[in-house]
C-alpha cells in the first residue's frame, strides 16, 4: 500500500501552488479535505438539494430568449448569464426565464445576481469564487435556493464543498475561450478524482465541451455536463441539444474513467502564494 506524502513540500515538488500543497497535505493527513474559511464569511452552509442531481446536459446561456429556445430543445438544466449588473432587462429576463422553466419542469439557475433571484423565486443561484465573500449566503439558504458554485483547483473546493452547496462546478476540464482565466484545463482525470472525491455531491463538469468530450465527462462521474457555445455556436442548436443529451447517456454506459491517486495541478501561475487562512478539519 503506497502512503500518500503528507508535507506540503511534497506537493510543491510536484508543481502545486502553496494554497494547494496545503491543502493536499492535510488530507493525506487526516483523511478527507480540509476546511477553509472564506474571509468576511460566517455563513453554515447547508442548502436545499437539487430535485434532480441527474443534471444531464446543463445549457449555459446569456438572455432569457436563448432560456426559452433550449427548454423547448429539450434542456431540463439551464442557467441565464448575463454579466452585467446594469443591464436594464436583467429582472425582466430573469421573471421570463422562471416562467419558462417551471412550465417546463426544467432547474433554472441564475449566474451571479443572488438579491434578484431571491426576489424573483428563481430555483438557484450560481456563484463564482469571487462572489463567495460578498454574497449573502444565508439569505439564500433561508430563501430555500439551490446554490453551485465554480471551482478550479483544490483550495477552491475547501472553500466550497463546507457550504453543503447543491453542487460544485469544476473547470476548466478543457481550453475554454469563454473567459481568461490562469488554469490549465483539469483533463478527464482530474474530474474523475473530483467526482469520486466530493460524492454524493453533484459535480458538474464545465469547459470546451463538445460530443465527445461530454461523453467522456459522463463517464467520469458528472452528474451535469455545462456547455455553452457548443449550443448556442451551433448551425442547429436543436441538434447539437439532441446529440449533447444522447452523449451524456452513452458516456454513462461507458466504463468509469479511471481515478487517479491524486489530481494534478490546474493553476499556471503563483498567484496563491500565501500561507492557506482558516484550515479546519
Amino acid at each position: 500500500m503506497t502512503t500518500q506524502p503528507a508535507s506540503p513540500d511534497d506537493f510543491l515538488a510536484q508543481g502545486f501552488v502553496p494554497l494547494d500543497a496545503q491543502v493536499l497535505a492535510q488530507r493525506a493527513t487526516i483523511g478527507h479535505l480540509p476546511a477553509l474559511d472564506i474571509p468576511g464569511q460566517s455563513a453554515q452552509g447547508g442548502f436545499a438539494p437539487l430535485a434532480d442531481k441527474d443534471l444531464g446536459l446543463y445549457a449555459v446561456v446569456d438572455s432569457a430568449a436563448w432560456v426559452q429556445r433550449v427548454l423547448d430543445g429539450g434542456v431540463r438544466t439551464v442557467q441565464l448569464r448575463i454579466k452585467d449588473p446594469g443591464d436594464p432587462s436583467l429582472r425582466a429576463q430573469v421573471r421570463d426565464s422562471v416562467t419558462a422553466s417551471r412550465a417546463a419542469g426544467a432547474q433554472f439557475f441564475l449566474n451571479d445576481h443572488w438579491q434578484i433571484a431571491i426576489e424573483e423565486g428563481v430555483y438557484g443561484v450560481h456563484l463564482g469564487q469571487e462572489d463567495l465573500a460578498t454574497a449573502d449566503l444565508d439569505a439564500i439558504a433561508r430563501a430555500g435556493l439551490r446554490l453551485g458554485i465554480s471551482t478550479h483547483a483544490p483550495w477552491e473546493v475547501c472553500r466550497a464543498w463546507p457550504l453543503r452547496p447543491s453542487y460544485i462546478a469544476c473547470g476548466p476540464i478543457h481550453a475554454t475561450a469563454a473567459k481568461a482565466m490562469p488554469w490549465i484545463p483539469q483533463g478527464n482525470a482530474n474530474l474523475a478524482w473530483w467526482c469520486k472525491e466530493l460524492a454524493p455531491l453533484p459535480v458538474v463538469a464545465i469547459g470546451g465541451m463538445d460530443v465527445e468530450r461530454t461523453a467522456q465527462a459522463a463517464s467520469c462521474g458528472a452528474a451535469g455536463v455545462a456547455v455553452i457555445s457548443a449550443i448556442t455556436a451551433a448551425a442547429s442548436p436543436e441538434a447539437a441539444i439532441r446529440s449533447l443529451q444522447q452523449a451524456v447517456a452513452q458516456g454513462r454506459q461507458r466504463p468509469p474513467h479511471p481515478v487517479p491517486a491524486m489530481p494534478r495541478t490546474s493553476l499556471q501561475s503563483a498567484l496563491c502564494q500565501s500561507a492557506v487562512p482558516g484550515v479546519a478539519s
